[in-house]
């Protein structure tokens, strides 16, 4: 299991040399730098904290200062968990780049989706309008709420209600990489994933792989909008 934390910046199009085009995210991948290692003896789990993008010292506050110059390293704006077996050799101070996964790759990316605001059932959970004509009584509710004779003094838990849409954590599972590029600090990941633009995404390796090889991705050459 490899983990690494990036920002998502939009979508693009490649080619690949026989001339299949993939629909790609671009997530920019900075280097993870570890500041600090959590064990089972001291912390109940093993896990890596990691920081992305350097922070002003003008906004870092007493907590975070202590915290970083614990670690011995430069104060970040983002920090967050990654685990996996293969995580664990890193030490403080040490710095997880984009190429621990490589072309052909099957991730998993988890990201927070778009908040929607307040919506009712039907854009929420994609309910039946009523009649639409004037002398109708029912247009765009919630439905019955009726429960079979049972529980009739309460809701029954999980009925479709309005509510607040979105911005839950979200997982697309099983994701192929396209390009892994240390050097300018991305990847690729084939189709989309959760969340708005620059918003922060975490990507693993698959935990459900589908049954069949990985498909074979060839050397790409990136395409600009409106070429």
């Amino acid at each position: 299991m490899k983990q690494i934390v990036g920002r998502k910046m939009g979508m693009t199009e490649v080619f690949a040399q026989d001339g299949t085009m993939y629909a790609v995210t671009v997530v920019e991948v900075l280097p993870n730098v570890v500041t600090q290692v959590k064990t089972t003896e001291k912390d109940g789990y093993d896990a890596l904290q990691v920081g992305i993008e350097e922070k002003k010292e003008s906004k870092v506050n007493k907590a975070e200062k202590g915290h970083f110059e614990k670690a011995g390293v430069k104060a970040t704006k983002v920090l967050m968990e990654i685990k996996g077996d293969e995580m664990l050799s890193y030490k403080v101070g040490d710095e997880i780049k984009a190429d621990i996964f490589k072309a052909g790759d099957v991730v998993d990316v988890i990201g927070t989706s778009k908040g929607r605001g307040y919506a009712g059932t039907i854009k929420r959970w994609g309910g039946k309008i009523g009649p639409k004509g004037h002398g109708s009584g029912y247009h765009r509710q919630q439905g019955s709420f009726a429960n079979n004779g049972r529980c009739n003094n309460r809701v029954i838990p999980g009925k479709h209600m309005s509510g607040h849409m979105g911005n839950k954590s979200a997982t697309i599972l099983n994701q192929l990489v396209i390009e892994a590029n240390a050097d300018k600090n991305y990847i690729l990941i084939r189709g989309s994933v959760p969340g708005a633009k620059k918003s922060i995404v975490t990507i693993r390796s698959a935990v459900k792989v589908q049954l069949g090889k990985p498909e074979e991705v060839k050397t790409l050459a990136v395409v600009e909008k409106g070429e």
